[in-house]
């Protein structure tokens, strides 16, 4: 009997879109000979749907976004979620679903899952506690400080004031300012002064009651993706390479104007090797189990390599660099997602 596989998309958060395109791709290549599919869409409001649409045919924003997905779909709780699978493929970004919380509810179900479990998941999706982690163990990053909602709002008004004042007194410009809790590039700012900052600050504070600056390096942009446990082993490194100011959204889920990946990335064997190794500490520093990427800054004048952050859940949309990289490595996509569904399973069965 073939194992019933849910790949569960769409989500509450504003990745809703990039999910339904990630979840296309992954039931396209999920091997029908030896598992049996099922798709579960999560609306805005947190409903689930069992959606029987083909959605093979979905490869850019514009298609997710048009109607047709909740036509036609059943909704269903989760306990029917729960009989009508085996194991779940979680593909939600950002808030939801690669925070922790959904990985708590398959650890509630007692439900074999993919990728990294809760903890991993909910302190890899907040920058500030990555950050905190990562510096506690002297790994290489930039410099940044962190913000609240609730301190930019204190001192009968003055408090977004107080908080860029001190903000630019620990962290030089430019300076991104990023929710500390979101992906995908949403609500993230690159400021090069005071008006900036408080700006940003204001963008970020809509997505996410903390917001986190951090100090602009000047290098080149890496990525790496990390599959496995215990014995977990490290993909191809790609570099993307934009016109843009920063690896916005429209150049990561748009395929942007000025936009490209370099895989492999042309490195140093040294810095190729220094990167793989940081990526794997960086990896088990968090807690990760299954799959992730990891994001790095190489600043080559310097000869510095610096940690960014780690992704829970890469985007597996055709403009994604994850399955690209491990494509790179030998890895197909049919195969990446076998893989990832066998690693599930051992972290269930360990």
């Amino acid at each position: 009997m073939k194992e019933r596989i849910g790949v569960i998309f769409g989500g509450r958060s504003s990745e809703h879109e990039v999910s339904i395109l990630s979840a296309a791709a992954v039931l396209t290549a999920i091997d029908r000979g030896k598992y049996e599919p099922g798709a579960f869409a999560i609306d805005k409001s947190g409903a689930w749907y069992h959606v029987e649409t083909d959605l093979s045919g979905l490869c850019e924003l514009s298609d997710a976004r048009v109607g047709g997905l909740f036509d036609g779909a059943r909704k269903v709780s989760v306990a029917e979620f729960d009989e009508m699978t085996d194991f779940a493929l979680p593909v939600l970004h950002g808030p939801y679903g690669e925070d922790g919380t959904i990985q708590g509810l398959f650890e509630m179900l007692g439900k074999p899952y993919a990728g990294c479990g809760v903890a991993a998941a909910a302190i890899s999706m907040d920058k500030i506690f990555t950050k905190e982690i990562w510096g506690g163990l002297g790994l290489p990053q930039c410099n940044y400080a962190f913000t609240t909602k609730y301190a930019c709002e204190a001192d009968g008004g003055r408090g977004l004031i107080n908080e860029a004042a001190r903000i630019e007194n620990e962290v030089s410009y430019p300076i991104f300012v990023k929710p500390a809790n979101m992906g995908s590039s949403v609500g993230v700012s690159k400021v090069e002064d005071r008006g900036g900052l408080e700006d940003g600050i204001k963008t970020a504070l809509k997505y996410d009651r903390r917001v986190i600056a951090e100090q602009a390096v000047t290098g080149r942009e890496l990525e790496i993706g990390v599959l496995g446990g215990r014995m977990a082993g490290v993909s191809a490194i790609g570099e993307i390479l934009s016109d843009a100011v920063y690896y916005d959204y429209d150049s990561k889920y748009r395929g942007g104007e000025g936009t490209r990946l370099a895989i492999p990335a042309e490195l140093p064997a040294g810095i190729r090797d220094e990167i793989e190794a940081l990526a794997l500490k960086a990896y088990r520093a968090l807690g990760g189990e299954g799959f992730a990427r990891i994001d790095l800054f190489y600043d080559e004048a310097a000869g510095k390599v610096y940690l960014s952050e780690m992704n829970a859940i890469p985007g597996f949309t055709r403009y994604s660099m994850f399955p690209l990289l491990w494509q790179a490595k030998g890895l197909g996509f049919a195969e990446l997602v076998e893989r990832i569904i066998e690693l599930g399973y051992e972290k269930h069965n360990a």
